[in-house]
């Protein structure tokens, strides 16, 4: 479910593109130092939008560098560290157990599952640092499975499970903005529930796989869905303009209003639709 929240980095400034970068960057190697070079498996760009957010919203103090890595040995690559790209990688790691674990036990993946003890090495220390995060993720992925296995035909439901994950995500701290960035990521994590039954409609389709939108029996529609899509990506953006976001705010922006509109429209344009 995760992979949509990218930028479009084809309207992107140089600048721009090396500061998202730098932050992607910045998350790698926290998860290489926090957790374990393995980890880094898992690492998507989704987190580098989550760092930004949090930047640009409480401005922590920044370190930043530049220096090759096991992943790129030929030329040095800036990056840039702070809490919040602290956070971002901690947050990545627990996503990435979840995941590994429910494509275990979905598809007896023994792939998943190798990732799974990789990245479940580190689960303790981090749902020390962070309980309630950690807790949202387990408890609602718990909820997505529940619906899954009842076949649940309203796609409203699960898509508000996985809302309320990212919902707890994106509350770095129980402050001011709070509401207003849990509101945020309860919109985003919708979108991208949304988004991803409507892109793997065919796949899951061949597969015979659990997807809301074949569970409804209605067939395919894409209108229809463009047009949750945008209502759900509209709640998103009416939350994300009420916080006062200067620092990397044409970034944040990029993702949002066109990036994650990008892979939804190589979806259709592969397929035909």
């Amino acid at each position: 479910m995760f992979g949509l929240v990218n930028a479009n980095v084809r309207e992107l400034t140089p600048e721009q593109k090396n500061r998202y970068n730098s932050v992607y960057c910045g998350i790698c190697r926290q998860i290489r130092l926090r957790t374990s070079s393995a980890s880094r498996l898992g690492l998507r760009y989704d987190m580098a939008f989550l760092a930004l957010l949090h930047m640009s919203l409480y401005e922590p103090e920044e370190t930043a560098g530049k220096k090759a890595c096991g992943l790129h040995p030929l030329r040095p690559r800036p990056w840039v560290d702070n809490e919040a790209v602290q956070y971002a990688a901690d947050m990545n790691v627990a996503l990435a157990y979840y995941k590994s674990m429910d494509d275990w036990c979905d598809d007896a993946n023994l792939g998943a599952k190798v990732m799974a003890g990789v990245f479940g090495k580190h689960m303790d220390a981090i749902s020390q640092r962070y309980p309630r995060q950690c807790e949202a993720i387990r408890e609602n992925i718990e909820n997505l499975n529940r619906l899954e296995k009842e076949n649940c035909p309203d796609p409203n439901a699960p898509a508000f499970v996985f809302g309320q994950l990212m919902g707890e995500l994106f509350v770095y701290r129980e402050d001011l903005w709070a509401p207003t960035l849990r509101k945020m990521g309860i919109a985003l994590g919708r979108f991208i529930y949304l988004a991803d039954a409507a892109m793997d409609y065919r796949r899951d389709q061949r597969k015979k796989k659990y997807n809301p939108y074949i569970a409804q029996g209605a067939g395919e529609d894409w209108p229809r869905w463009e047009q949750q899509l945008v209502q759900a990506m509209a709640r998103c953006t009416q939350e994300f303009e009420r916080l006062p976001l200067v620092q990397d705010k044409a970034i944040l922006d990029n993702v949002l209003y066109s990036g994650v509109w990008c892979g939804i429209k190589r979806e259709k344009e592969e397929d035909g639709k």
